[in-house]
């Protein structure tokens, strides 16, 4: 299996919606709950919006292309959840008009909600879980 460019993934970076610039700003320097999520992250032949290692939550945006694309979105949500993760999906409206509602939901999964996820198989060793990890 492919592992997503990082270097695709460094121009999406570059290139945030308003809906995930907005998610974003909730996310940075640990402001949401004192998580670390990474955006526009390489996890293995996908992209992510955003991902909290720790947690191993996903969270995608998704615009009005996504309802015509639903197949490939379950097949993405398959194969991470098939690694270990949990994935929320929000509509980039619902992310712009609903902000507080979005986070406060990301924060129940985050600080126990439904994550009752088993750990990772190959878990990163302490003092190493911020650095990326390829997961294949």
């Amino acid at each position: 299996m492919k592992s997503a460019s990082k270097s695709n993934a460094g121009n999406l970076r570059k290139s945030l919606t308003d809906a995930e610039r907005k998610l974003w700003s909730s996310f940075q320097n640990h402001g949401l709950g004192n998580f670390k999520f990474r955006r526009q992250e390489p996890v293995g032949k996908y992209i992510a919006d955003f991902v909290c290692y720790e947690k191993r939550l996903i969270i995608e945006l998704g615009g009005g292309q996504h309802a015509e694309q639903q197949e490939k979105d379950e097949a993405r949500t398959n194969w991470l959840e098939s690694q270990g993760f949990k994935v929320l999906r929000f509509w980039n409206n619902e992310v712009l008009n609903e902000t507080e509602a979005v986070v406060q939901v990301i924060l129940d999964e985050l600080e126990g909600g439904s994550l009752d996820l088993p750990p990772h198989p190959n878990p990163l060793p302490p003092g190493e879980r911020e650095l990326i990890c390829p997961l294949v």
